[in-house]
């Protein structure tokens, strides 16, 4: 790991290249967005986006969910992976919250709702333009985190807090920016000759052909 990396300078131009860009969930609302990240939890989030529209149709808001059954939402999600726990963490969201106004807006309040951990409730936040309490570290920073030297290992909450120790809070949005340098750039076989990262990258550094 390069310890000689000032990650408050180098991390700048990721932070502002996806300054602002919208998370791939395709939602409309904060109730949609909170949904939709939890039905999205080991599942794509293209896949959440196509079943949804169908979903919200019938379950427009907290309200109409709170009021729903399982065998209401199943039909639904029946090919989200996990469904059978996902129907019961949205029915409970549903039936604490009851309306959209009264969606948690603290990351304290986010993981105490069924099946909305750190990830969920930082992206929540995120897109509900609140500011940052944590660090996103979905499956792509996991992979990319630790390419660039910023990270070590592959513990979500240890890279969270490496990520957080070693950046200000005004930069914590550095966690969706490697996630979507991840899902464009940094894939699992790496397009590292086109990464704006590569010249503080410890990947790139030790694997370029000199």
């Amino acid at each position: 790991m390069p310890t000689e990396v000032n990650w408050v300078e180098a991390i700048q131009p990721l932070l502002d290249k996806y300054k602002n860009k919208k998370h791939p969930l395709d939602y409309e609302n904060v109730y949609q967005l909170v949904v939709m990240v939890v039905l999205s939890a080991q599942d794509s989030d293209r896949h959440i986006n196509q079943i949804a529209p169908k979903l919200f149709e019938v379950f427009p808001d907290m309200h109409a969910l709170s009021n729903a059954s399982a065998d209401a939402l199943l039909p639904f999600i029946n090919d989200v992976r996990n469904f059978g726990n996902k129907t019961k963490w949205l029915l409970s969201i549903a039936q604490q919250v009851k309306e959209d106004q009264h969606i948690p807006s603290t990351l304290d309040e986010l993981v105490k709702l069924p099946g909305i951990g750190r990830k969920s409730a930082n992206v929540i936040l995120r897109e509900s333009g609140k500011p940052a309490e944590g660090v996103i570290v979905d499956l792509h920073v996991v992979r990319v985190a630790p390419r660039l030297g910023i990270a070590t290992g592959a513990d979500p909450v240890k890279i969270e807090k490496q990520i957080m120790n070693v950046l200000p809070p005004e930069q914590w949005d550095a966690g969706m920016a490697i996630s979507f340098l991840g899902r464009e750039i940094c894939r699992p076989t790496p397009k590292c000759e086109v990464c704006l990262m590569n010249t503080v990258c410890a990947y790139y550094q030790t694997n370029k052909v000199s």
